[in-house]
């Protein structure tokens, strides 16, 4: 007897070998009505897109309108929910009394200002934004708690127009010929930090300071916030290369120092002087390799306490400082002098003895 199909259905019958045939035919249509683009074999289908009635595959919007893929303004491009802040073409939110006093006097354009309801103590800020011509609205506190940064909104919050960044070669023309700071920034992400160095930049006299364009924190709602207004008196660069950045600058004379818990010299010893650009690093990685390898020297804060170190921000105030006693010190560039060292008792009642007797003070009274 020949050898029979499964199911006891011989290959040798015509009729029966087209029902198989049939048969397999609707399996095959059927897999591939479930799994668009796919047939049996695990294969792509002929003349199917990938994912064609699925839409995008997570993770590719933006990617272009190639085969399979939502063209621009189609599913995928309007489902993700909008930032509720932005710096764009809304503008930015900027909270707090004094940084939007700090707004007004500047001059900086505002769009509005929302108001917290009965609020009595606001009236002198009301009566500023409606003399500059600023539109106010009054809006429940609730309101302004959902726009806040981080609830700290003390009432008013205003919206002005997306913020103005520098070009590098503004910053290179302010710092002049002379002493000059630039802090450069290397990916720091939090906005509070950008702006608390920001403030201590503009606090001692910097020309500038120098962000990157990605992966970065730009100025935002807590960077105005954190900075008390003195986004609007230093400026700001945004730069795509930020190696590219220090090269420019050291074309101008400037020396590159960063500063990094990896550095063997404490800031005491460096040249913390003269045309500087200060590199300071993210908050989690520190300066990246590729930044560091375009710095003149590096140099850490010394500290004797079980603390890590401190943030990026607190320690950039320290390093702006430090430049600024070196140059208000006579604008060297050089090592500082060693560090003061305290007298010990005996020496200290020696020299209050010998000040007494010159000055005839009878220390048995």
């Amino acid at each position: 007897m020949p050898h029979a199909a499964k199911k006891g259905v011989s290959l040798n019958c015509p009729c029966q070998g087209e029902a198989v045939a049939n048969k397999l035919g609707e399996m095959v249509a059927k897999n591939q009505s479930q799994r668009p683009g796919r047939d049996v074999r695990g294969g792509k289908g002929k003349n199917q897109a990938p994912y064609a009635s699925k839409g995008a595959r997570p993770g590719t919007r933006g990617r272009g309108a190639g085969k399979g893929f939502p063209k621009s303004g189609q599913r995928g491009d309007d489902q993700r929910k909008q930032p509720r802040r932005s710096g764009g073409q809304g503008g930015s939110w900027i909270e707090g009394r004094r940084a939007v006093v700090e707004a007004l006097d500047a001059g900086m354009p505002l769009r509005k200002a929302l108001i917290a309801d009965s609020d009595g103590s606001l009236a002198d800020i009301v009566r500023q934004l409606d003399e500059a011509g600023v539109p106010t609205e009054r809006v429940p506190r609730s309101r302004l708690d959902s726009i806040s940064s981080h609830g700290a909104h003390q009432g008013v919050v205003v919206q002005a127009a997306p913020f103005k960044y520098a070009e590098l070669s503004d910053i290179i023309e302010r710092a002049g010929e002379g002493d000059a700071l630039v802090v450069l920034l290397d990916h720091v992400t939090d906005q509070g930090n950008l702006g608390a160095i920001v403030r201590s930049a503009e606090v001692v006299g910097a020309a500038g300071v120098i962000i990157a364009k990605a992966r970065a924190a730009g100025v935002g709602v807590g960077t105005f916030k954190t900075s008390a207004g003195a986004v609007m008196h230093v400026p700001i660069a945004q730069v795509s290369n930020l190696a590219t950045a220090i090269e420019t600058l050291k074309e101008h004379g400037f020396w590159v120092g960063g500063s990094t818990e990896h550095a063997h010299d404490d800031v005491w010893s460096a040249p913390m002087g003269g045309r500087l650009c200060l590199v300071m690093g993210s908050e989690g990685s520190g300066i990246s390799r590729l930044v560091r390898e375009h710095c003149d020297f590096e140099c850490k804060l010394p500290q004797r306490g079980r603390v890590e170190s401190l943030n990026v921000a607190q320690a950039a105030t320290v390093m702006c400082y430090e430049w600024l006693r070196r140059v208000s010190a006579g604008g060297s560039a050089e090592a500082a002098p060693a560090p003061y060292e305290a007298a010990t008792p005996a020496e200290e009642i020696s020299y209050m003895e010998d000040a007494a007797a010159s000055r005839s003070i009878d220390w048995d009274l």
